[in-house]
């Protein structure tokens, strides 16, 4: 039986390969061990050391130059000009606690409300994803009144410990709580033909597993393109039938949009876009200020009113006016550059090259995704059932030996999570597929 891996191992240094670096990066990395001990945690056999960024591309203290096909933190680009003067303008001006009223702020919040359902017309910052995902948990229990939480089995939403709790993938085997119940990612392997059924069907099993221990479900939470479980995508609308089933249960749908939100998926701003619903809660994070911290999410007042109620809820560095200022860059340029757009004809322009390579290598089982977000799946012969990490991750690492940066994701880090900045352009597919081509025939 194939390895199930932690999120932590996937695509990760190596201490093996440290023989192998040059004296410079080996004194880095050595100070980086003394400094950060075990919470060190490095991409790739051999660690890049990265100095610059600009647009699609990275460059490494010996001036190679990456084409980043990964990082979605600068999703419309490494350092944007127009992200980095809006910072250095609002950073000059004033940068407060939240707690005093500034224009910035009000027209963020309003900006990004605009791109969601009408009914969810509050929203709380915050500095990141986890803590996004965090409140949004705190909400569901406030306005469900209970207390389970039901999550994909390779789920990832962030570190506090809460967030933790409902990310198995960042969990060792064995030490899932009580109130947290799993269910088989969206795809062929665990449901065949039927994704919408099966998924549905599983979170029924799930809320029933959780009322034989006495707990009802607070929220069904997940990332609407399972990023970390292998990126699935398709077929549209197969979520409805899984949120159906938790509605009916007294519990909510948190949509975690921290990964696949902001255009990404192309054909809408947010990925729970594609399956014609609109969640109770939607979180958000990386791409949100390409690289400045802010993240947030969004939900109806009763919701927010059930939770500050009780508890209350402010944030000293969450949605400051230097992010907010970074955030309305991000909204600007996203409509000025139609990177929506060029997401969905990129993306699809990517993902045909791609499945053209399944004819000359048929351990590539799967091309999947939306947009300028895309999982290959490698298996041996093609069968799903024997997933072959050790391809996948020689190709990984073949093609950062060869200019282009990707990562892994899946269960058993056996899916390539291709994931360009959305001003990816023919010419860098090009490149990556080139790339790709020639680490398949390594």
């Amino acid at each position: 039986m194939a390895e199930v891996r932690h999120a932590l191992s996937l695509n990760a240094f190596e201490r093996e390969a440290k023989a192998g670096l040059d004296a410079e990066t080996k004194a880095l990395l050595e100070r980086r061990e003394r400094n950060f001990g075990a919470a060190s945690v490095l991409f790739y056999r051999a660690p890049l050391n990265i100095v610059a960024a600009e647009g699609a591309w990275m460059v490494a203290a010996d001036g190679r130059r990456y084409l980043d096909a990964y990082n979605n933190v600068p999703s419309i680009g490494h350092s944007h000009r127009r992200v980095a003067e809006a910072i250095a303008k609002q950073s000059a001006t004033v940068n407060t606690s939240t707690r005093y009223l500034n224009e910035i702020i009000e027209t963020y919040a309003e900006r990004l409300k605009a791109t969601l359902p009408k009914s969810l017309s509050n929203v709380a910052l915050t500095c990141s994803g986890s803590e996004a995902n965090d409140l949004a948990m705190r909400i569901a229990s406030a306005a469900s009144g209970a207390e389970g939480f039901i999550v994909t089995e390779t789920a990832y939403h962030g570190n506090t410990t809460a967030v933790t709790e409902i990310s198995p993938s960042a969990l060792k085997p064995g030490r899932l709580r009580r109130h947290v119940r799993l269910v088989p990612a969206p795809g062929r392997a665990a449901y065949g033909d039927d994704i919408a059924g099966g998924f549905g069907k599983a979170v029924e099993q799930a809320i029933a597993a959780l009322a034989r221990d006495g707990l009802k479900p607070a929220a069904l939470i997940c990332d609407s393109i399972f990023s970390s479980d292998g990126v699935f995508a398709d077929p549209k609308g197969f979520m409805a039938p899984a949120v159906k089933a938790m509605r009916a249960a007294g519990g909510l749908f948190i949509a975690d949009e921290v990964q696949p939100g902001f255009g990404r998926t192309g054909d809408h701003m947010w990925g729970f876009g594609r399956h014609g619903l609109t969640p109770d809660i939607v979180t958000m994070g990386k791409p949100m200020g390409n690289g400045f911290p802010i993240a947030g999410l969004a939900t109806t007042p009763k919701r927010l009113a059930a939770y500050c109620t009780e508890v209350g809820y402010f944030n000293t560095f969450g949605g400051n006016p230097v992010a907010a200022a970074a955030g309305l860059a991000v909204l600007d340029v996203l409509r000025d550059e139609g990177l929506q757009e060029n997401a969905r004809v990129i993306g699809a322009e990517l993902r045909e090259r791609i499945a053209a390579l399944r004819q000359r290598c048929p351990g590539i089982s799967e091309v999947r995704g939306a947009g300028l977000f895309i999982g290959v799946e490698f298996s041996h012969d093609g069968d799903l059932a024997r997933p072959d990490a050790e391809t996948a991750t020689r190709v990984i690492n073949g093609m950062r030996d060869r200019g282009v940066l990707i990562g892994a994701a899946g269960r058993f880090g056996n899916i390539l999570k291709i994931r360009p900045p959305l001003c990816f352009k023919s010419e860098h597919i090009a490149t990556l597929i080139e790339a790709l081509e020639q680490s398949l025939d390594a």
